[in-house]
């Protein structure tokens, strides 16, 4: 399977393009399951097909995230019926693209994993809905702009809506039905089931630039189950250091609210960095939050501005402190930052299964391991 998908590696986007052509054509009912504008749907597909097979051997966390992505797929409307439908047309693509190298061995790899897969998605996803819905309505009844294109956003849901300190929800909206993006609740658990969304417009993204610049109070977006393992495990103290960069504060703000709730006997390191000071987003809020708890640090480094005591990268400035090889590492923020950080911390003896950051882009694709490219800290 994977000398397969490293065949059509170099196809692949023509590849997915005749895989949602060929289903739609076969299969027009389940055109309705899908948003209009496919270019994100594509990379998902593309993005699961490679995750499914970076985990064939490691049966664990396979069934793991294929659980995961079963109960995640009833937000869409799938139906136990569908899954041949998709096998067929997957299968289908993948003998097209990978050419004359495509054998009787191949197709029978693939549709026996693909089964397993399948199989495991629909039990995932009919467990699930024997407690919990599909989806969530809430409405939005508070909205703020925070400054550089960030608004803050509380939302009722209409049913109590359970999560972890730490999570990510998808959300909805209903100027781009079908279109899912992904948001971290900013703060732990509240008892009136009330959740605020840390939401930055990003270029082109059409959910978020919504979100910021259309929504207002009354507005009913929808939410899908959260996800994510960027959890507090309460059966440790371990000391923490968290990296926060942006609205990557939001699933970090919720550590910290979540570990003063607990009564934690942990000490706690924040950093957050930006490129400027006044992108510092955040930082103010974790400054009266370390007033209130002694066990609570927070430092602040800025890449692009020089100011004393606050320049340099946060990479650099996390070398200048610690030791760290006894914490715990919590990191949120942009793709560069993350992995900067992470390879920083690992290289002072944090041990990879203790440095904790949500996936890449895509997180319900990627929840239950990175791929193995991503796994491996950079070189300096």
């Amino acid at each position: 399977m994977r000398a397969s998908v490293a065949m059509v590696g170099p196809c692949a986007a023509d590849m997915t393009v005749y895989f949602y052509a060929i289903l739609f054509a076969r299969y027009p009912e389940v055109r309705g399951l899908f948003p209009d504008d496919l270019d994100v749907q594509r990379d998902r597909l593309l993005r699961g097909l490679l995750q499914i097979v970076d985990l064939v051997d490691d049966p664990e966390n396979l069934i793991r995230f294929c659980g995961r992505l079963g109960r995640d797929h009833r937000k869409f409307g799938a139906l136990d019926g569908h899954y041949p439908a998709v096998g067929e047309c997957l299968l289908a693509s993948l003998a097209r693209y990978a050419g004359p190298a495509w054998s009787p061995e191949l197709a029978a790899a693939w549709t026996h994993g693909y089964g397993v897969v399948a199989q495991v998605m629909m039990h995932a996803a009919g467990e699930d809905a024997r407690t919990a819905p599909a989806v969530w309505e809430a409405e939005i009844i508070h909205h703020v702009h925070r400054g550089h294109g960030i608004a803050e956003i509380t939302v009722r849901p209409d049913a109590p809506y359970p999560y972890t300190a730490g999570q990510y929800a998808s959300v909805e909206t209903p100027w781009h039905p079908k279109a899912w993006r992904y948001y971290s609740p900013a703060h732990a658990p509240r008892p009136d089931n009330t959740v605020t969304f840390h939401v930055r417009a990003v270029a082109q993204g059409r959910v978020s630039q919504g979100l910021v610049y259309s929504a207002k109070p009354g507005d009913v977006v929808r939410l899908g189950p959260t996800q994510g393992d960027m959890t507090l495990d309460p059966r440790t103290n371990r000391d923490l250091v968290c990296v926060a960069g942006g609205t990557g504060m939001a699933p970090i703000k919720a550590l910290v609210e979540d570990a003063a709730r607990t009564g934690t006997e942990r000490y706690v390191d924040v950093f957050v960095g930006a490129r400027t000071a006044e992108e510092l987003y955040g930082l103010d809020d974790m400054l009266r939050m370390s007033q209130r708890h002694h066990w609570l640090s927070v430092r602040a480094a800025v890449s692009h501005e020089r100011i004393a005591g606050l320049e340099g990268t946060l990479p650099r400035v996390l070398n200048e402190f610690g030791p760290w090889y006894r914490h715990e590492a919590f990191l949120s923020g942009p793709v560069d930052m993350v992995t900067q950080a992470s390879a920083t911390l690992a290289r002072q003896g944090i041990p990879q299964e203790r440095i904790h950051f949500d996936p890449f882009d895509v997180p319900v694709l990627e929840a239950a391991l990175l791929p193995r490219q991503l796994r491996e800290p950079p070189e300096d």
